[in-house]
């Protein structure tokens, strides 16, 4: 330490790594929400998946492909609010309420939309693209039976799109406001519910009948409703805390300009975002042609690595309020030096998490009832995954930062291009090409992220992502 102090290698690394004790406060107000959020409902999407694996390995993997569907939906979702989301961080920072309730009304019109034509999709072709992923090697009853199962699990699910395209609204909006404590409760509470409901309704407690996956659907409706109607109820009953609310639905009038810019810088994140979760669950349609056993496999390891992975992803929504609001307030150059700590933040947080998920890996799927191969692939992903977290974090701290200053088509780019037109061929050519079995195709496939991280790295050192989109208005 002396000899790095002496050089000068140490107070540079840490002017530039390493915050003081008010920017972590700073962060960590921002971070410890969204991560409460996003544990818990990580945990009870874990204790869901073990109450429906506990009726056996056909209904979890059902579920599990039927939420692959889901999945696509959540993150259309998502990228369709991330355009009024970069907007609306700005507009906070500018303190302009007016137009940031403008970007609220054009998210709660987008998400209406995108929920009628997801309805639409995935009542028409929902066989289809279930069997997409029953190709693998295995029992021909089974993959009849997840077929089953993942049809009665979907169509009970579509009556909880709409709400949860709402409440991301809502919830959205308010984090760009600085309020992230109502949407962890909203979803938290949210999360109980569908823990309590699943309980009730999968095994048929006090007195309710026994519906099993089609319960863990019904519960996972009703928590959703639950979430929206507490987001919505609160936040208008507090305008005083949340002026953007005020006179909402009094009209649905959004600024030609504003809709303009939203709908240019919107609609490369929808459809990066639709693209990103299309190309990520068309990889593990690939990797399940390795076998039955494959699905189930990936489906617990995904809950394990979603569940560890939440500490560092959550500081990507630090990334994108702070510096969105920096951005807002006219001052780049706070931005870009809180992207770096950030980013050093999150890797360390990445490192701890993996090194435990790693360690723990074989036997915290032993919570499972599913057959021995099936835990022991889950395992295995697991382990490979840990590994490569690090990476992941950079990648992620680096998606959010390039968004917050609207250079959504160098995201696309980065994101859902990749995913098709270097993570995809890749991973298909390691299943078709080669003899390896799925133990070595999975960790292999995973070095995809070391190349994202450099190619993210240098993006975000260039600085030019770093731009004022609502100059014009915080000047006024």
């Amino acid at each position: 330490m002396q000899s790095l102090t002496a050089t000068g290698i140490w107070p540079r690394f840490r002017a530039k790594f390493i915050g003081d004790r008010t920017f972590y406060k700073m962060a960590l107000v921002l971070i410890i929400p969204v991560i409460v959020q996003n544990t818990v409902t990580n945990l009870v999407n874990l204790l869901d998946n073990v109450m429906v694996g506990s009726l056996g390995t056909t209904h979890m993997s059902g579920v599990a492909i039927a939420n692959h569907l889901m999945f696509v939906f959540n993150l259309t979702i998502f990228g369709a609010l991330s355009g009024a989301g970069i907007y609306g961080a700005q507009f906070a920072g500018a303190k302009d309420w007016g137009s940031f309730r403008e970007t609220l009304r054009l998210r709660l019109l987008v998400s209406v939309a995108i929920s009628a034509v997801a309805a639409v999709i995935l009542t028409q072709w929902s066989t289809p693209l279930l069997s997409l992923y029953l190709a693998g090697e295995g029992n021909p009853a089974d993959s009849a039976a997840m077929l089953h199962y993942g049809t009665q699990y979907l169509k009970i699910m579509l009556w909880g799109l709409l709400p949860f395209a709402l409440a991301q609204s809502y919830s959205s909006a308010l984090r760009e406001a600085g309020e992230t404590v109502l949407p962890m409760r909203a979803s938290v509470i949210g999360v109980m519910v569908n823990l309590v409901f699943n309980y009730i309704l999968i095994f048929g407690k006090l007195g309710f009948p026994a519906l099993g996956v089609q319960g863990a659907a019904i519960a996972t409706v009703v928590s959703r409703l639950a979430e929206l109607a507490i987001v919505v109820y609160v936040s208008h009953r507090h305008q005083d805390r949340f002026p953007f609310v005020i006179g909402l639905y009094r009209s649905l009038r959004i600024g030609k300009n504003l809709a303009k810019n939203v709908m240019i810088k919107g609609m490369p994140l929808l459809v990066n975002e639709f693209l990103w979760s299309a190309g990520m669950i068309t990889i593990t349609q690939v990797l399940s042609t390795k076998g039955l056993a494959v699905v189930g496999g990936l489906n617990i390891a995904t809950t394990f690595t979603n569940l560890f992975g939440v500490f560092f992803f959550s500081v990507g929504t630090a990334v994108a309020i702070v510096t969105g609001q920096a951005l807002g307030a006219g001052d780049p150059d706070l931005a870009k030096a809180q992207v770096w700590k950030l980013l050093f933040f999150a890797v360390a947080l990445s490192s701890v998490m993996g090194l435990i998920l790693a360690v723990s890996a074989g036997w915290i799927t032993q919570i499972y009832k599913a057959e021995i191969e099936v835990r022991n692939l889950a395992a295995s992903f697991m382990r490979a995954t840990a590994f490569f977290m690090p990476f992941q974090a950079i990648a992620n701290c680096c998606y959010f930062a390039i968004r917050s200053g609207g250079r959504t088509i160098l995201t696309m780019i980065f994101d859902s291009i990749y995913v098709w037109v270097v993570c995809l061929p890749y991973t298909y050519a390691l299943v078709a090409f080669t003899s390896l079995g799925i133990e070595s195709i999975y960790p292999l496939s995973q070095l995809i992220h070391p190349l994202k991280a450099i190619l993210s790295l240098v993006v975000v050192s260039a600085g030019f992502w770093a731009r004022n989109l609502v100059e014009d208005k915080a000047a006024a």
